[in-house]
């Protein structure tokens, strides 16, 4: 647990925040409003003899006391297990039902299904990974879900192309981009275990050549959410300063009803827009979830 002492400094709750990080994680599901209402999802639990508990913030999101994967719901593609932060960059990016949209790093494809669940399954979800490994699972998931509107595809996000698509721009895009992975611990206590700084700088640089790619692949006028598990201003912030920088894209205010510290302005003598303080950070101890990071960004002047 030592790596997250880096921490303190800019965590209001230090103490709670790492008692937060040694709980075991709650066990979420999402319904999946493709299928299924919240109201039936309930009764299906209630009928199974599941425990369950709402949250305020989201009546699609249920804390349940078994095992997402186990449960009838489930099996009916009812619902989809799926960490509750895990849930906010979809809620963030509010896409409409017939718009284009791109899931640049869309496996195994919780975010992806659940975009195209709040789009009413009418549009486009081009659900891209370049993992070609992971593209089974979020196949799976698509039809498991009942998503018809979501076409898979295998590229580096860094490169996105849409040459074989009859259109030149997305209405909006989310990127899920891969990080260190800080924010999992309550799921994967071993996910520190191979930590280094070496690491956070690597995939900030990854994570920035996505963000821009998706800026550039996504209309003027347009929107797109940039979201980590981690706590890493380097993979965060950092990454975003990047990009008000070298795209024509500027950050916007958003409010999923949870509780969340602002985005941090400086870190390790650098400083970052004072407009990042725009995106959110969603802390363990805060909610009783794992750890997240969201920004918004509307591309064009």
């Amino acid at each position: 647990m030592d790596v997250l002492e880096r921490y303190e400094p800019i965590i209001d709750d230090f103490e709670a925040f790492r008692a937060a990080c040694e709980r075991p994680l709650p066990s979420v599901v999402r319904v999946n409003t493709i299928k299924a209402t919240p109201e039936r999802v309930r009764r299906a639990f209630d009928e199974a003899g599941v425990e369950w508990r709402g949250r305020e913030w989201n009546n699609a999101v249920l804390e349940i006391d078994a095992s997402p994967g186990t449960t009838w719901p489930s099996f009916h593609g009812w619902s989809h297990g799926q960490e509750e932060v895990s849930a906010i960059p979809p809620v963030a990016l509010d896409p409409a039902p017939g718009q284009r949209v791109l899931d640049a790093c869309a496996a195994p494809g919780g975010k992806t299904t659940q975009l195209a669940a709040l789009m009413d399954d009418e549009g486009l979800v081009v659900a891209n990974d370049n993992n070609l490994g992971r593209l089974s699972a979020l196949r799976f998931n698509t039809e498991r879900l009942g998503v018809t509107a979501a076409p898979v595809t295998n590229q580096d996000a860094r490169n996105f192309s849409l040459k074989e698509f009859p259109f030149e721009t997305f209405d909006a895009a989310l990127v899920d981009a891969p990080c260190s992975c800080e924010g999992t611990i309550r799921k994967n206590p071993t996910t520190l275990d191979d930590w280094s700084e070496g690491h956070v700088r690597s995939v900030a640089g990854v994570q920035k050549g996505i963000l821009r790619r998706a800026i550039q692949a996504t209309r003027e006028g347009g929107e797109v959410v940039y979201a980590t598990c981690t706590f890493a201003p380097e993979e965060n912030e950092a990454v975003v300063d990047h990009v008000l920088d070298a795209e024509d894209c500027r950050l916007a205010e958003f409010d999923v009803g949870l509780d969340s510290a602002p985005g941090v302005t400086e870190w390790n003598g650098e400083e970052y827009d004072e407009s990042v303080r725009k995106a959110r950070r969603y802390y363990p101890h805060h909610n009783d979830t794992g750890g997240f990071f969201c920004a918004k960004l509307e591309v064009g002047a």
